[in-house]
This record gives structure tokens, sequence and C-alpha cells, in this order.
């Protein structure tokens, strides 16, 4: 049935802690699609912008497929931890110190009520 039927997009290796934008999906988890736009397009987080993205592409997918676009809602999403990148900070007498540029696989599915 078309009701059993989800739409998955994602972002991978989002420049972004996996940390910080697990925040911002813990807002949407569950909602309907136009709420979560809405909530998303009014958060001031970095990571609120990336997440908006993603759900409007899993949207777009949904309405490919000719999917109900009122009785959609956020059936899935989560953040993965992706990859990091390790950089050096100069610190005093000639030390150095590890930094972990962190990375991020954002999945977001969504599917009708």
């Amino acid at each position: 049935m078309a009701s059993e039927q989800e739409f998955k997009a994602m972002h991978r290796f989002a420049r972004i802690s996996p940390r910080k934008a697990r925040l911002v999906v813990d807002t949407i988890r569950g909602m309907d699609c136009g709420a979560a736009l809405e909530q998303l397009r009014f958060n001031n987080r970095r990571a609120a912008g990336m997440i908006e993205n993603v759900l409007k592409s899993a949207m777009a997918s949904a309405n490919e497929e000719e999917a109900d676009m009122r009785r959609l809602f956020v059936k899935e999403a989560r953040v993965d931890g992706g990859p990091y990148y390790r950089r050096w900070r100069p610190k005093d007498r000639g030390r150095a110190h590890p930094i972990a540029k962190r990375t991020s696989h954002i999945i977001i599915a969504v599917g009708e009520r």
C-alpha cells in the first residue's frame, strides 16, 4: 500500500558535529512535514538549514511518486557520525594538540499517515 511507503533523502559528510545536528533533528521527529518546515525555518541553529534542505528533498521524492503531500509526516529523522578530519593546534613549548573536525550523515524519511 502507499501508506507503507517511505521516501528518504540524506546529506552525507555534512560539515557539522553530529551532537549539534541531533539537537535540531530531535525537534522535528514525528511532526507533519509542513509544521516541521516551519519549525526549521524559525530555528536559528546552523544545522537547521541543512536539515531543512534534506527534508525538502525527501518531500520532493514523495511528490515525484505522487504521494498525498498533505498527509506527509517525518517518519524517520536521524544523524549518524561520519568520518572526521584530524587537525593539529599549536600549543605552548612546541607541543601540538589534536582537533577533530567532525562530519555527519543526516538521514530523513517521510511517509504518509
